[in-house]
């Protein structure tokens, strides 16, 4: 386990850099239209300023090196959000729009006990995602701080900067408590679950998922694959698939998984019918069909009824659920049924005592569009991170706290 903030001693007047994931939306008017990552970050920044820590936030904005043509720098900058947190907080947050250099040193010296700064952009500076040893800009962040915290879960597979070499440098090195939450529910899912275990691995393409699968055989009970990956194994077992996404490389990874599974002795569950369409809209005709027998000109964008009803026993019977990925077009209304079952087969499990882990970008989308977070025992902030955590991947960003 690593440290973390709650184990820092005495950190009254210290200057605590504080990596986090505020990398909100903003709306034309530059108004921040959903602000679940600022909420995230708060039991973090205000035990710190319960500590008497002085709070120097550093984050990044969109993607400033791909800005598109004609867009301003000044469009990813982080001033809005300081406003923002502002408003929310009823303090100043201060602003600082020089991160590094004097600027800096000037705008932080008069900050108080308790006090909030947040650094502009620091994406804007290329040397914050360079690959090489070159630790000179770490060196200037790390002259802002005393110690570092580490609250970013999100960005916690990037080698970056500000993620990993900032940490190198300061010490005490401690994770914040949405990054100490997400590790310990991640972790207790993956090598200590009460059985049955469950994953549901969905998404569009099995070569994206590989280590996912391959690490998860080695660990749960029960396998439910679903969404647009299903259908490369459908395929990999003679059925026809019609027009459905299918990745013709990877038809001999997925016999290969299927035998790892039978090796292993873990119950492989995937669609026997499928909702297909003839118009990816949700316009089109839209039927259920065998999924061995997809006819030409149609693609399967759902699970069928057959289908939710056996992926929901599976979920209902078992202790420990991790879902990654959707098992359908969710997007579309049309064809978010067979999502929206399991994910309230999860909600039910969770409430008859499972614990229930939702980690990945789109699965974390569709469990906020069809339930409630407090729904499940956890919702990861860290699409990228919590997918590269589930393939048993070291995280950079974790890798560099000092450990309990």
């Amino acid at each position: 386990m690593k440290k973390s903030v709650k184990d820092l001693g005495d950190v009254k007047g210290k200057r605590a850099l504080v990596r986090v994931d505020i990398n909100v939306p903003l709306d034309k008017e530059k108004n921040v239209t959903d602000d679940t990552r600022i909420q995230a970050i708060l039991p973090t920044v205000k035990l710190l300023q319960e500590k008497g820590a002085k709070i120097i936030l550093m984050a990044h904005l969109g993607r400033p090196q791909k800005l598109k043509e004609g867009q301003k720098l000044e469009d990813l900058s982080l001033e809005p959000v300081a406003k923002y947190m502002s408003k929310l907080l009823g303090e100043e947050v201060k602003f600082v729009k020089s991160p590094v250099g004097e600027g800096a040193d000037k705008e932080l010296e008069d900050l108080k006990d308790g006090q909030i700064a947040l650094l502009e952009n620091i994406r804007y500076y290329k040397a914050e995602e360079a690959k090489d040893d070159d630790m000179t800009f770490a060196e200037k962040l790390a002259k802002l701080g005393d110690f570092y915290v580490n609250d970013a879960f999100g960005a916690a597979h990037r080698n970056h900067t500000s993620t990993a070499k900032v940490a190198k440098l300061l010490n005490p090195a401690v994770s914040g408590l949405l990054m100490e939450k997400e590790i310990r529910c991640l972790s207790q899912a993956l090598d200590n679950p009460t059985r049955p275990f469950t994953a549901v691995v969905g998404g569009a393409k099995v070569s994206s998922k590989i280590g996912v699968l391959e690490n998860l055989i080695d660990k749960v009970d029960n396998l439910i694959i679903g969404g647009g990956m299903a259908y490369t194994f459908v395929k990999a077992n003679g059925g026809k698939i019609g027009n459905s996404i299918c990745e013709d490389d990877q038809l001999e990874v997925a016999k290969a998984i299927e035998k790892k599974a039978a090796d292993k002795g873990v119950k492989l569950i995937m669609a026997t019918d499928v909702l297909v369409t003839n118009d990816f809209s949700g316009n089109g005709e839209n039927k259920v069909v065998d999924v061995k027998n997809i006819p030409d000109g149609f693609e399967g964008v759902d699970a069928g009824p057959e289908t939710q009803k056996a992926f929901e026993e599976v979920v209902k019977t078992s202790k420990t659920i991790l879902m990654n990925g959707p098992v359908g077009a969710f997007e579309t209304p049309a064809f978010a049924e067979g999502t929206k079952a399991i994910l309230k087969a999860i909600v039910e499990a969770t409430k008859n005592g499972a614990t229930s882990v939702i980690g990945g970008g789109d699965s974390v989308s569709a469990a906020k569009k069809f339930c409630n977070a407090e729904d499940f025992t956890h919702v990861s902030t860290g699409g990228g991170a919590s997918l590269e955590f589930i393939e048993g991947k070291v995280l950079p960003g974790v890798a560099a706290l000092n450990d309990k």
